[in-house]
């Protein structure tokens, strides 16, 4: 069980809780602590205006709100803030959006009752997922509108999904004897005011870029191997004189999949022997394209930018993104704007970018081992077939090329469209979870083009008829990928195959024997 609100809370244990069954808990010295920041705001709040209970709320907050009417204030808030369109978010992004808002409220500075936290919990570990509309929140005064639909299911209203059927709440609810919220102080503004969708949203695409990432490599090492490279581009010797965390640690794990290669060349043992230099032209390439020679400097990047974004994300979960922030240590209620995603929505900008160009990589090695006129060692688009008569993975090109184009589109920054609005209260935004959305298309678009990159290596690796001479580690990859994706020479569809692919890669919990050299990357 992993128990909020004890500690720092990690994108491991995000992990643990969305992907390994792991249940939540509540820290019982933290919920004494909401408590009594509860019981503080009840009593400072009398007799004082004080945003959001007792006037309007936005623009409108220059309008005090009767007494009679402060709870009902509440539900207006949640029930006109509900307005999300599009399409409905995946559970898994829903149950780490409300993970996100869990952490949040037990940093005890939010002023909730502890009926909210614990109702929170109990629809994490029962796996219902408030529906939950991917339009919405401009991210400023945080994910208004996707956090009005969690508040929505929270006071028994709206729909639910649970165990992948579609639920009216108010009947979920009794079915499973879970007790609606009721209101109390500020659980409406409360619950709504932060930045809690972006930030679960983020922290998935951490967990799944570290994926793509490790994946990336042991493709580049599998290429490398396959075209016989030679191996001081990936070499301790080289990288070390450039001082990038990311680039050494890429060729170190390069080198740790590559032990043991009866594929990869020694270049002493070819281009500085003396006995191999008596002609004018060679056949053998002296460096190989950049795409196969660059990887540490091209992934070097990327590895530094997923834990810098780690960390970044990672602070603001563990941060109170409300407002007003309810401090009953310094006795007093601070008026800001905690609630803004800027930090998220640049990190996932940044994010987004460097998984773009991981699968750029990706497919101009695919590119590389396809085209014959380049790699002059394996048939057009690897075909296994007739020439001619069989087409092998020339249509996979295709799909790999052009979701490769649609990333590089999607990967404009979304932290640069701010557009005023909410009368213009909201002047400047950070439509943070709109560039967490997008980052996780990209995610998964690159997760497919990296499946069709290891279709075309498997299918090249057959036809040099060499994986007894891969390393340990590629050779288990190449066995466990086999597994699922047969040898094909006749054409069929490919589409399935490709699917199950992803799903492998999606679903890993590691590769094979990474894990040995740094297991903080997973």
């Amino acid at each position: 069980m992993i128990h909020i609100g004890a500690r720092y809370l990690t994108a491991d244990d995000f992990s643990k809780i969305l992907f390994d069954g792991e249940e939540v808990g509540l820290d019982t010295s933290v919920v004494k602590n909401v408590e009594v920041n509860y019981q503080f705001l009840q009593g400072f709040s009398s007799n004082k205006l004080i945003y959001g209970i007792n006037t309007g709320f936005g623009p409108m907050a220059q309008y005090k709100v009767s007494e009679e009417n402060l709870l009902q204030l509440q539900y207006n808030l949640i029930r006109s803030h509900a307005s999300g369109g599009g399409n409905l978010m995946q559970p898994l992004l829903v149950k780490a959006l409300m993970i996100a808002r869990l952490n949040s409220f037990m940093q005890a500075r939010s002023g909730v009752h502890t009926d909210l936290p614990e109702l929170l919990t109990q629809l994490i570990n029962k796996d219902v997922a408030p529906n939950v509309f991917e339009h919405g929140g401009v991210g400023a005064s945080g994910d208004l509108v996707q956090l009005a639909h969690l508040a929505l299911v929270l006071i028994g209203e709206g729909e639910s999904s649970y165990k992948g059927e579609q639920h009216d709440t108010a009947e979920l609810f009794k079915e499973l004897g879970i007790e609606p919220l009721s209101i109390k102080i500020r659980e409406g503004l409360a619950i709504i005011n932060g930045t809690s969708a972006m930030t679960g949203i983020g922290m998935v695409n951490i967990i799944q870029a570290k994926k793509l990432l490790e994946w990336s490599i042991v493709l580049s090492s599998m290429i490398n191997e396959v075209v016989q490279a030679f191996d001081d581009h990936y070499s301790y010797e080289l990288n070390v004189v450039k001082h990038h965390r990311g680039q050494n640690e890429v060729a170190a794990i390069m080198r740790d999949v590559l032990t043991g290669s009866k594929m990869i060349r020694d270049r002493s043992e070819h281009l500085y022997n003396p006995d191999n230099l008596n002609q004018e032209v060679f056949l053998d390439k002296v460096q190989e394209y950049y795409s196969l020679r660059c990887v540490t400097q091209v992934l070097g990047p990327v590895y530094d930018t997923i834990f810098e974004v780690e960390r970044v994300v990672t602070d603001e979960l563990n941060s109170v993104n409300d407002n007003p922030v309810i401090d009953h240590e310094a006795k007093n209620i601070f008026h800001g704007g905690n609630f803004h995603g800027d930090y998220v929505s640049l990190a996932m900008d940044k994010l987004k970018i460097a998984i773009t160009k991981l699968c750029m990589l990706s497919e101009r090695q695919l590119n590389y081992l396809l085209n014959e006129k380049l790699n002059h060692k394996f048939p057009p688009f690897v075909n296994l077939g007739v020439l001619g008569f069989n087409f092998g993975m020339q249509g996979m090109q295709f799909t790999a090329t052009s979701t490769t184009a649609e990333n590089q589109t999607l990967s404009y920054p979304m932290y640069l469209h701010s557009i005023p609005n909410n009368n213009d209260n909201q002047d400047i935004v950070s439509m943070g979870c709109n560039a967490a959305l997008m980052t996780k298309r990209v995610i998964d678009n690159t997760f497919e083009v990296l499946a069709i990159q290891m279709m075309a290596i498997l299918q090249a690796i057959d036809h040099l008829d060499c994986s007894e001479k891969l390393s340990p580690t590629t050779h288990i990859v190449y066995t466990d990928l086999r597994a699922i994706f047969p040898k094909f020479i006749e054409d069929k569809p490919k589409y399935k195959d490709m699917v199950n692919v992803k799903q492998y890669f999606e679903k890993a919990e590691h590769v094979h024997l990474i894990k040995k050299r740094n297991s903080h990357i997973l």
